[in-house]
């Protein structure tokens, strides 16, 4: 079983390898295409509900088949070839999910939500004061976020951040992991300073 799951292991890397050539533009023609048709998917949804967004995609889908399939059949009975089906090779594809593949990323999805139920656990039963507090600060902060912008404008906003966040950071890292180093030392020194002068706020000794 472990030797299957090594065997596995290259499919997932190349898989995360693909994710980054997406995110860093490496491929423009085909991360151009995967931006515009997420992006417009996300536009359609803030003017249409989801079943309208579907049912629309879903007819725009079968037009093109359809017309490409009709298209297909007539060209062959003027030609009076026999090519068959147009779309034969795409049907006789497996497109089933092996078992396998199933247990393992479901296993992983599992293991995440266990993690997170126990951290939230952590978090609303106080086991730690310091951290229970920041995520109050956290939920206080995203009550402002919430009143700004709904669910899908944080989709968008979230969407364009992905697929331009990591060439800016390519080009300028240095710069950004400067200031980054700088709020951060900031954060660390406030909490630290309030730790020192709010009685039982300090972490218990590990």
């Amino acid at each position: 079983m472990e030797n299957c799951c090594e065997e596995k292991e290259p499919e997932v890397q190349t898989w995360r390898e693909q994710v980054v050539e997406l995110l860093y533009w490496r491929d423009v023609k085909t991360t151009g295409v995967v931006f515009g048709a997420a992006l417009l998917l996300l536009l359609s949804l803030t003017v249409c509900s989801i079943v309208s967004v579907c049912s629309y995609i879903g007819l725009a889908l079968l037009s093109v088949t359809i017309c490409f399939r009709i298209y297909k059949g007539i060209l062959q009975a003027i030609q009076k070839s026999d090519e068959g089906h147009p779309f034969k090779q795409y049907l006789d594809q497996e497109v089933a999910l092996s078992e396998d593949v199933v247990h393992k990323y479901s296993d992983k999805v599992l293991e995440k939500l266990n993690k997170s139920v126990v951290e939230l656990r952590r978090l609303f039963l106080v086991e730690d004061l310091v951290d229970s507090i920041k995520f109050a600060v956290l939920m206080w902060i995203l009550t402002y976020v919430g009143a700004l912008f709904n669910g899908l404008t944080l989709l968008i906003l979230g969407l364009v951040g992905a697929f331009s966040c990591p060439i800016i950071y390519e080009k300028h890292q240095a710069q950004i992991d400067h200031y980054l180093a700088l709020v951060n030392n900031q954060i660390k020194d406030v909490v630290g300073k309030v730790q020192a002068k709010v009685p039982g706020l300090k972490r218990k000794a590990e």
